[in-house]
């Protein structure tokens, strides 16, 4: 029995990793990542992202577990379009970032003090969008709450691991060729902000219409 305790924690880790790879993870990440012109800033970004999720996955899930609280759909609805949101307002955030070097240069200058407050944030809304659908998953397959627990946080620490990975991945190609071709730069970041702004309201169309948030018969699917 222990056996098979440890091996569906263990399996929280890979599916944590596996997590990281949702397309609006990515599209997020991805769009914060090219504001930064350095490998080391953009693991940064994504471990900052993958903590902020994953704390409120454990928080906010643990909570579930213990407490027995059931996650109205409306609520559901809201916390999702509340992703499709910020999407939306990181890629308009990048689509109308300054164009010279100088005014770029001002603006780091004046984030300096906290510059990597916006992955947090961002993995925060994540998680609060993805706690109730992935503790229902859990609560189908364990039904001990402490082994619950345990499987949330390995899969914080998978999607902590994964996204810093993903990030790397992004950032370690976008800093050679920005760094051969400095206008490339902000050509990525103008088409992440644009790929970001078009999956966002995306999002919006599938939770406010297809999900049934905008009317009276809201209807959320775990994902």
């Amino acid at each position: 029995m222990r056996g098979v305790t440890a091996t569906i924690i263990a399996l929280g880790f890979l599916l944590g990793m596996r997590h990281a790879l949702d397309p609006d993870h990515v599209i997020a990440v991805g769009t914060i990542v090219t504001r930064h012109r350095t490998v080391g800033a953009g693991v940064i970004v994504g471990a900052l992202w993958g903590l902020g999720h994953s704390l409120t996955i454990i928080v906010v899930g643990g909570a579930i577990i213990g407490f027995r609280v059931v996650i109205p759909p409306t609520l559901a609805g809201v916390l999702e379009l509340a992703v499709a949101v910020m999407l939306v307002v990181l890629g308009l955030g990048n689509l109308t970032a300054p164009r010279t070097r100088e005014d770029v240069d001002t603006r780091v200058d004046a984030l300096a003090r906290h510059p990597f407050v916006r992955p947090i944030a961002v993995g925060l809304v994540h998680g609060l969008a993805g706690s109730a659908a992935i503790v229902l998953l859990v609560l189908t397959v364990i039904g001990d709450p402490h082994t619950a627990v345990a499987y949330l946080v390995l899969f914080g620490i998978g999607t902590i691991v994964g996204m810093t990975l993903v990030t790397l991945a992004v950032a370690a190609p976008l800093t050679f060729a920005a760094a051969r071709l400095p206008r490339l730069h902000g050509h990525l970041r103008l088409a992440s902000g644009m790929v970001s702004v078009g999956f966002g309201l995306f999002l919006v169309y599938h939770v406010g219409v297809e999900g049934g948030l905008f009317t009276s018969a809201a209807a959320w699917i775990a994902r």
